[in-house]
């Protein structure tokens, strides 16, 4: 599980609390420096959220590695600046490389994308994710369940990335 710089913290911050099984944790320094100003959190109350938190120059990690075996990774919130890195293979931070071995290995990649309007550029780096089977999940929540509160909506998203990793939950009604 990767949180980058983008808003919408709360994204990552939800994920780990209804992640079941083992949680690692990596945030970008930008991740660290948002994460207190969207939700009044420490990051040391993020930090403990998981069973283990990595730095992100940690190229030395063993989620670096293709031997290291999981089962999804995680990036919420994605910032279009790692999608970049992402599709240009640039792996020069401890999340950039782990998303490079997931891809490589063939392993579950979820990207909580968080960015309006996007330009062509932008587009085009998802496209080319998506055709190396990473999951594009723009965070958009869905209203047919009728959100009434913030909580709802990041709930909706939440749980439409639970459904992709094959994790049951009871976040949102489902559609009828």
């Amino acid at each position: 599980m990767a949180i980058t710089g983008a808003s919408g913290s709360v994204y990552g911050i939800r994920l780990l609390r209804e992640l079941p099984g083992e949680k690692i944790l990596v945030m970008s320094k930008i991740a660290k420096m948002i994460i207190p100003r969207e939700t009044g959190m420490r990051i040391e109350e993020v930090e403990a959220l998981a069973d283990k938190v990595f730095d992100d120059e940690d190229l030395f990690a063993s989620i670096s590695s293709g031997s290291f075996q999981y089962d999804c990774m995680f990036v919420a919130p994605c910032s279009e600046s790692s999608v970049a890195k992402f599709a240009s293979g640039i792996s020069d931070t401890l999340i950039s490389r782990a998303v490079a071995v997931c891809i490589k290995e063939g392993r579950k990649v979820i990207l909580v994308v968080r960015e309006t309007p996007k330009s062509a550029i932008m587009l085009e780096n998802e496209l080319k994710l998506a055709r190396c089977g990473v999951v594009i999940m723009d965070a958009n929540p869905g209203f047919y369940s009728e959100p009434r509160t913030v909580e709802d909506m990041v709930n909706f998203v939440i749980g439409k990335c639970l459904d992709r990793a094959g994790v049951c939950h009871d976040l949102y009604k489902k559609w009828e």
